[in-house]
């Protein structure tokens, strides 16, 4: 029998990214992501209903999440559903989550975030802003045209 387990969701972190390491060092981050639906019931009526998702990113792609996004951050993730169960430590019996895996992902929107901060970023220059020294040196002779 054939299975699929795919999940594309965009939405915005409810939290910053924890980020955790396994025993053998690889780094994983954690966050939860809302996404929301709007719809019209039959009598016409807008609702909306917020769906959280638990997520978790490992390797490189934990990294770059925990380094770039915090809460109200916008993201675009593809992944699969994992299923864990466990017994609760309070004696409340079996427990279970669904949460995604993140195997793909994409920023959404502007580098700005929900507070008004820049994310971290490289430095960028335009060459007004240049020292003279730094300023690409040549004569009308150079352009090909």
């Amino acid at each position: 029998m054939a299975s699929f387990n795919k999940v594309i969701l965009m939405g915005n972190l409810t939290r910053d990214p924890q980020m955790k390491y396994l025993p053998s060092q690889t780094p994983v981050a954690e966050f939860g992501l809302a996404t929301n639906r709007r719809f019209k019931t039959q009598s016409g009526e807008e609702k909306e209903e917020v769906t959280f998702v638990d997520c978790a990113a490992f390797g490189k792609q934990a990294e770059v999440i925990n380094q770039w996004c915090r809460k109200g951050k916008q993201l675009f993730i593809e992944g699969r559903l994992k299923f864990d169960t466990w017994d609760d430590k309070n004696g409340g019996g079996r427990r279970s989550k669904l949460s995604v895996i993140v195997e793909n992902f994409q920023f959404v929107g502007s580098r700005e975030q929900s507070d008004g901060e820049t994310s971290p970023r490289r430095e960028r220059h335009t060459q007004a802003e240049l020292p003279l020294s730094d300023k690409p040196q040549f004569a009308d002779a150079d352009i090909p045209f």
